[in-house]
């Protein structure tokens, strides 16, 4: 007899499980409280863990099938996409048992005997990350992947947490805040995280299941959120905000691609020429901040033939009339961000030689036809001035190791930049200052030499600059203790160093301007 397991769940095609049952969900998260991420990483352990993590399941199969926890069934069904006997589910999950989770729609089941097999219809796994404002963990549903199915993802596929979604909730800053937008939010996790800091949560979606996951999701976590269908900003014409944060559908698609066979997800594909989405987020995000609101976004821009990338972005900011700080973290050549995202569509030149390679000669011809040599990947945070002044912009390429989670430290920035604007050089020179704790120097010296050939300022957090120092700017900064004014201990510099006063300060007052705006140095209380 064929089993049958009612609505099937590959690919995005099953409902998105309940929001509207109180009971049902509590039971749902007394269970599933008792399992935690660092349960299910050592059943896994690390070889199988890592195996996952690159979308591949036999060894995490073999783990969970080879033990008899709870944990383990839930693993298997929820994470891995495999059958599970009800007796097993119902031993996981006593409280909400199976008979519920069948009605909140997050599994189906052949029948009632506790032999019968019971299978996810979508996925649902522990979560736990450190931002700017703590620990954070939740469960976390969404649509079952390809490594579960086996099958490529449906159109309407609502993305799970990857690597994009962690950068995004890191970099956020975490300062309280009365209303925030989570614009694109998917299966919602970036308003989960808004929720802990910010008094008010709208989170929009062009997609209706990705609303209803993310609805789940907050009612499982205990979370009130403000859900609107529409695309980008439509949703919150007319509203403000004081943090905007939005991973949106960016990818650079060409309706060529589209046409030669290449599916197009509502998740990644936005429906704009090149990278038109995020150059207008960036430009009319600004209509919805309130004073001194922040948006923080992730977006790629392409390099184009003879155009450095951060005129590109840097005339989308002038436009915008707010302050932006962008950090390019990654850049792909055309070839390296066609094949990323054929992968991600499903297409598999083993599997359909035909339709990939038409695809890829389409989406290549698309960025030779438009002289697109690269692109670039990273973030963007943008800012409403309180006051009336010219915006500050900073644009840089940072491809090395950062200190996670960056929130703070973006706060950081854009204070000391606040800081600074208020100053002018004056004022600086009669400023205390002090190291940050976390900065270190290097000194590189001949064999023999007394004078070092190379001082290096070193950052250990935030985005970990190094600064070359000149000897006056190595000795200003050694002296910076929060006793003496700047100007109190450049003036001993350069009486030390036989220069004149004058020059000194020419030299030095700019460097630490820098030195304040990226952390190494930090004003102390007047």
């Amino acid at each position: 007899m064929t089993a049958s397991f009612g609505s099937a769940p590959a690919g995005g095609s099953a409902p998105a499980p309940r929001s509207d049952d109180a009971a049902l969900l509590a039971a749902a998260r007394t269970d599933l409280g008792a399992y935690t991420v660092d349960e299910v990483t050592g059943l896994l352990g690390p070889v199988a863990d890592a195996a996952l993590h690159r979308e591949q399941r036999v060894p995490a199969l073999r783990a969970a099938r080879a033990s008899a926890a709870p944990v383990a069934a839930v693993v298997r069904t929820f994470l891995l996409g495999d059958t599970v006997r009800r007796r097993e589910l119902d031993a996981a999950l006593p409280t909400l048992a199976t008979a519920g989770a069948e009605r909140l729609g997050l599994v189906g089941a052949a029948g009632a005997d506790g032999e019968d097999e019971v299978r996810a219809r979508c996925d649902l796994r522990p979560y736990a990350a450190t931002d700017a404002g703590g620990e954070a963990t939740w469960w976390v549903a969404s649509d079952l992947g390809e490594a579960a199915t086996g099958a490529p993802l449906a159109a309407d596929h609502v993305l799970g947490i990857g690597g994009a979604s962690l950068t995004l909730a890191q970099v956020t800053v975490r300062t309280p805040r009365r209303r925030a937008l989570d614009l694109g939010t998917g299966c919602g996790i970036q308003a989960l995280h808004a929720a802990r800091h910010c008094a008010d949560v709208v989170a929009t979606d062009l997609s209706a299941r990705a609303l209803a996951f993310a609805a789940f999701n907050a009612a499982l976590a205990g979370v009130g959120l403000d859900l609107r269908e529409g695309s980008l900003l439509e949703p919150v014409a007319g509203d403000r905000f004081d943090l905007v944060v939005s991973n949106p559908p960016f990818v650079i698609t060409p309706p060529a691609a589209r046409a030669a066979g290449l599916p197009a997800m509502e998740y990644r594909d936005g429906g704009r020429g090149g990278d038109d989405l995020v150059r207008d987020l960036v430009v009319g995000v600004g209509e919805h901040l309130a004073p001194g609101g922040v948006a923080q976004l992730l977006g790629n821009w392409e390099h184009r033939v003879g155009e450095d990338w951060r005129e590109r972005v840097g005339a989308w900011l002038a436009d915008s009339g707010l302050d932006g700080w962008v950090v390019q973290r990654e850049l792909l050549d055309p070839a390296e961000y066609v094949e990323t995202w054929l992968r991600d569509g499903g297409l598999r030149a083993g599997a359909d030689r035909g339709r990939y390679e038409a695809a890829y000669d389409a989406w290549i011809g698309d960025f030779e036809a438009r002289g697109v040599e690269g692109v670039g990947f990273g973030y963007l945070t943008l800012r409403r001035p309180t006051a009336t002044r010219t915006p500050w912009h900073r644009l840089e390429s940072i491809t090395g190791d950062v200190r996670q989670p960056l929130g703070g430290h973006v706060a950081a920035v854009l204070a000391a930049q606040d800081w600074l604007a208020d100053r002018d050089d004056a004022a600086l020179l009669g400023s205390t200052l002090a190291v940050a704790p976390d900065v270190t120097e290097e000194r590189y010296l001949r064999p023999g030499a007394l004078d070092p050939e190379v001082i290096l300022l070193r950052q250990g957090g935030g985005l970990g600059r190094t600064v070359q120092a000149g000897t006056a700017l190595a000795a200003v900064v050694g002296a910076c203790d929060g006793d003496l004014t700047l100007g109190q201990i450049v003036g001993a510099v350069a009486a030390l160093l036989e220069a004149p006063t004058d020059a000194v300060v020419g030299e030095i007052v700019p460097q630490v301007r820098g030195l304040v705006l990226d952390g190494l140095l930090a004003p102390t209380p007047s």
